[in-house]
């Protein structure tokens, strides 16, 4: 391969992690045609790029972040390497464990970049599925500021008929 195409390839993978800045390395060495292809279309269905990079490439495409806390994954860079570019935090952490809840070892995590924070090691798996989108915790925010005005509302509602039954039963006597 030549320096230029070399070059190239590190652009476009810099240019991919600053769209997508959440990314997964794992390992699908080992896989046949058919798991490939399934695993790929798995991939496709949830929005996972998956690409498959020599580590050199990727690591000077890494360096070029300039971020002290991407530094902890370089020793993940070792065998084969595919790479899980997504924007929501926990899918491909998902696939990768349901893959694994049917027994395959692969795809293998190596680690992963989310949210600006390193996790490296097959055993973060559990903290990766456990991560919260931003649309998720916007979700549970807005849960949690509707609870107590639902309170409000369902308490005036329910005083609201005892009051009226009141005043009915105060008019009536008289």
């Amino acid at each position: 391969m030549r320096k230029e195409e070399k070059a190239q390839i590190i652009e476009s993978i810099a240019a991919q992690i600053q769209e997508t800045p959440n990314f997964y390395i794992t390992d699908i060495s080992g896989l046949n045609a058919e798991e490939t292809t399934k695993l790929r279309r798995e991939c496709f269905e949830k929005n996972i790029k998956l690409v498959v990079v020599k580590n050199t490439l990727f690591h000077k495409a890494l360096l070029g972040m300039e971020n002290e806390e991407v530094k902890l994954i370089f020793p993940a860079l070792e065998g084969p390497t595919a790479i899980m570019y997504t924007e929501t935090p926990n899918a491909p952490a998902k696939l990768i464990k349901k893959y694994a809840d049917d027994g395959a070892e692969k795809p293998a995590l190596k680690a992963a970049y989310v949210q600006e924070c390193s996790f490296v090691g097959a055993d973060k798996l559990g903290e990766l599925c456990n991560i919260k989108s931003r649309e998720e915790l916007i979700g549970d925010i807005i849960g949690l500021l509707q609870s107590p005005a639902r309170n409000v509302v369902s308490a005036l509602q329910s005083a609201g008929g005892k009051l009226a039954g009141i005043v009915k039963t105060l008019s009536e006597r008289e």
